[in-house]
């Protein structure tokens, strides 16, 4: 199982903002850090899941809060807090590491609605699974594959808003994923994830997905509204073709570019210019 604390890393880099709260959170914000200070010194399964709890009870709570949009947990270097550039949508998550069982991720999607209306609130929580992530099916509340997002823009198409969701899932102990996700919702309000967008090789996804060692790194990020650039992965060695546990990045890069009405795979982008 990997080690909890490069977890923690991931999400100090991808959680820190600034935001002026409605009302006081300062207690909320303190208790928060007490417990995940806790729960990172706690090697003992049935006391983690307690504190995780708590967790739990407190998040409940602030998100149904009137700041939720514009505070920031600060002080919390475990917890991913992000919000979609048009204030639209915010996305809370974290998980937990067990010793003796999968270990679990806990997402909260926060919609704004109109004004006068309250936020509509989405609470995802899954076990581990060492499954791969399927790139040919529409995935929903019930079966969510599981994930730590840290980025989203919100896309708007034939009307229909919806956003894309960059995110990384740990659940297999060698291999790590990146994914690249729509976001939308039917019109029961209730959540889709995919959409037939993603086109290479002639054959169109539902999501883009990328397996590399588990001690490897990989870049995946918005280069702009309308393009997506990441590593290009490669085996290690020619031997381990299709064995994605020998996968990383080879310092060249590729990108996902809205072209025409899809997300089509650009090989060999040159990124030298980027900020």
């Amino acid at each position: 199982m990997k080690i909890f604390s490069i977890y923690l890393i991931f999400f100090f880099l991808i959680s820190t903002g600034t935001g002026k709260s409605q009302i006081p959170v300062t207690d909320t914000s303190q208790r928060l850090e007490g417990l995940f200070d806790r729960l990172i010194d706690n090697y003992v399964d049935t006391d983690r899941v307690r504190i995780n709890d708590s967790i739990r009870l407190i998040i409940d709570d602030y998100v149904k809060s009137d700041s939720v949009f514009t505070f920031r947990f600060t002080n919390l270097r475990y917890l991913g807090q992000i919000v979609s550039p048009d204030s639209s949508m915010m996305i809370i998550t974290w998980n937990l590491v067990l010793e003796d069982e999968p270990g679990k991720y806990f997402c909260y999607f926060i919609r704004k609605q109109g004004a006068g209306n309250p936020n509509k609130i989405y609470r995802l929580s899954v076990s581990y699974n060492e499954k791969p992530v399927e790139t040919d099916t529409i995935y929903t509340e019930s079966n969510w594959y599981g994930a730590l997002y840290y980025d989203l823009r919100p896309f708007n198409i034939d009307n229909k808003q919806c956003w894309i969701l960059l995110g990384i899932d740990y659940s297999n102990t060698d291999i790590s994923s990146k994914i690249i996700e729509v976001l939308s919702f039917k019109p029961d309000d209730s959540i889709v994830f995919g959409r037939k967008w993603f086109e290479s090789g002639g054959k169109k996804k539902y999501r883009a997905v990328f397996e590399y060692a588990s001690n490897a790194m990989m870049s995946l990020r918005f280069r702009s509204d309308s393009s997506i650039v990441f590593d290009h992965l490669v085996p290690f060695s020619s031997s381990h073709k299709d064995q994605h546990q020998y996968y990383g990045p080879d310092y060249s890069f590729d990108a996902y570019n809205f072209e025409n009405g899809l997300w089509k795979l650009v090989l060999n982008v040159d990124v030298r210019n980027d900020e």
